[in-house]
């Protein structure tokens, strides 16, 4: 895989799929459909998924595509990938909240090597560079120039005051109760990617979810807080979170800043 072209892709559709998203965001009402799982989606979700798939397989034809809204790829397995959730937040769109990102990423035998995060309405973009590292670049965005970035690192935690970020649409009693196994300086909601993003900056130690998602909601955020210096594990045992599994679910998963003691059990350390 060619890193510098797939980066300047990458960018370049999260960047065109924002357009259109923010058009509809923007205009008047829309129509939302459920899906057959009734989960919420969009004509900017549909619109968005097209321009990145057709990017996508014009530049990568021989390489596996699994999107969100196309379920014919949901049946497809493979370990090395593209991975796209074209609007990750519909539900934050719906209400207008303005965290919802365009994801994008590249998996390699199961890992999330590269990808962006684009949250449009925020005007907050982040990726990884060619060589894995990842930045934040500043607005406004040209298509095809990259502006003034920033190199991303995760903080050095406190354990005795920690920066947790949790979802803002899906917060739970278990995910409740897990955050008050540690010590907490100060908690913050956030939704879709922008979770992962927010661990990358240093805006948060810890982002813990106890709750479904799919690798397209995780794997572009997971490649950005990986480029940053951050892990992302699965809540049972710890292992390195991987990609590629049957049906592309994901379990349970804390993502987190290297140093943050990681609890398994009720008791704190």
């Amino acid at each position: 895989m060619d890193f510098d072209h797939l980066t300047q892709l990458m960018r370049r559709l999260a960047l065109e799929a924002g357009d259109k998203i923010m058009a509809v965001y923007e205009g008047p009402d829309f129509d939302v459909k459920s899906k057959s799982d009734a989960s919420p989606v969009t004509e900017a979700d549909e619109a968005a998924d097209a321009i990145i798939s057709a990017g996508l397989r014009a530049a990568y034809p021989d390489v596996t595509l699994i999107t969100e809204e196309q379920a014919d790829s949901h049946s497809l397995t493979a370990s090395t990938f593209l991975i796209v959730d074209p609007l990750d937040g519909t539900k934050e769109f719906v209400q207008r909240r303005g965290d919802f990102t365009v994801n994008i990423a590249y998996v390699e035998n199961g890992v999330p090597l590269r990808g962006v995060v684009y949250a449009p309405a925020k005007r907050r973009l982040f990726y990884t560079q060619p060589d894995g590292q990842a930045v934040e670049e500043a607005g406004p965005f040209a298509k095809d120039v990259a502006g003034a970035i920033t190199p991303l690192s995760v903080a050095t935690p406190d354990n005795a005051a920690l920066m947790v970020v949790a979802s803002k649409s899906h917060r739970d009693a278990a995910t409740d109760a897990y955050i008050a196994r540690y010590s907490v300086r100060d908690m913050t909601s956030a939704g879709s990617s922008l979770k992962f993003c927010l661990v990358a900056t240093g805006e948060a130690d810890l982002y813990p979810r106890l709750g479904r998602t799919m690798e397209w909601d995780t794997a572009a955020g997971d490649a950005v807080l990986r480029g940053a210096g951050g892990h992302v594990v699965r809540f049972d045992d710890h292992s390195p979170l991987a990609y590629g599994k049957p049906g592309w679910d994901n379990p349970f998963f804390i993502a987190y800043a290297p140093g943050v003691v990681l609890h398994k059990d009720g008791a704190k350390a």
